[in-house]
């Protein structure tokens, strides 16, 4: 079975995913500015990052900034940026000896070359750690994700290195920005919004959703422990249905066997 589709039973999830939301609004009910809202935001970050370490989470995927996200002004852009690129070069040291690993999912091409290259320093520096994958969305949208990954296949269908033919589930997801991240098994999205806005579409095909009040600023501890307290009372069946009298796995032709978690 592809290791991607392991099904996840733990009461901890293995993959955590969270739209952190609410800075803005955050900061304009307390009369300060969206910037000071953002800076609370990452405060918030780093220390849920030390929390899911802690209670044994294994990757963790948060929406710092989307293809949508361009649309704001443009002064509100830039301090983002400029943010993104301090916290990875004030908290690298800490979050490399916590063995956590940075990596970036999204497109480059779009951010500023100093941010790229704190980036990639990042993620040269905890290539190695494996307590804690820390996955940061930076110019991240699903749909984007899954029209480079079509794109990715029809060119090397073109140049035939890839039978359409053979294009099912597994290869498939191949292609996506970083094909060995788990599927999702907790998504958590802050401030009281509930939509999954264009994040991790194809992994959070089966990803049990909590929506949650507080705003990012003041997302702590005790609302991520909360929310896997949460995760873990749910029933996840991925589709299935126990059938006790069949005595071998069957499936109709051009579907996954009934050992997927791919069952429709």
């Amino acid at each position: 079975m592809d290791p991607r589709r392991v099904r996840s039973t733990s009461p901890v999830p293995g993959h955590v995913a969270i739209v952190m939301d609410g800075n803005g609004r955050w900061a304009t009910r307390q009369g300060l500015t969206r910037a000071r809202g953002h800076v609370a935001g990452e405060k918030a970050l780093s220390q849920v990052v030390e929390d899911a370490v802690e209670i044994g989470v294994r990757h963790l995927t948060v929406f710092a900034f989307s293809t949508e996200n361009w649309c704001r002004p443009a002064a509100e852009v830039d301090f983002l940026m400029t943010l993104m690129q301090r916290t990875l070069r004030n908290r690298l040291q800490r979050l490399h000896a916590n063995a956590v690993r940075i990596r970036h999912l999204g497109r480059r091409t779009g951010l500023p070359p100093t941010l790229v290259s704190a980036i990639e320093t990042a993620e040269r520096l905890t290539a190695d750690n494996d307590r804690l994958t820390l996955s940061l969305c930076l110019d991240y949208g699903g749909r984007a994700e899954l029209v480079d990954a079509a794109r990715r296949i029809a060119e090397d269908a073109a140049i035939g290195t890839l039978d359409p033919a053979s294009l099912d589930i597994p290869t498939f997801a191949r292609y996506l920005y970083a094909p060995d991240l788990p599927d999702v098994d907790l998504f958590i999205r802050t401030a009281g919004e509930q939509r999954i806005s264009n994040f991790l579409l194809w992994q959070c095909a089966y990803a049990e959703l909590v929506f949650v009040d507080t705003p990012w600023p003041d997302f702590d501890r005790r609302h991520l422990r909360q929310a896997v307290e949460i995760y873990a009372t749910r029933n996840r069946t991925f589709g299935t249905v126990e059938d006790p009298g069949r005595s071998a796995a069957r499936s109709a032709p051009g579907r996954q066997p009934c050992t997927s978690t791919n069952a429709p």
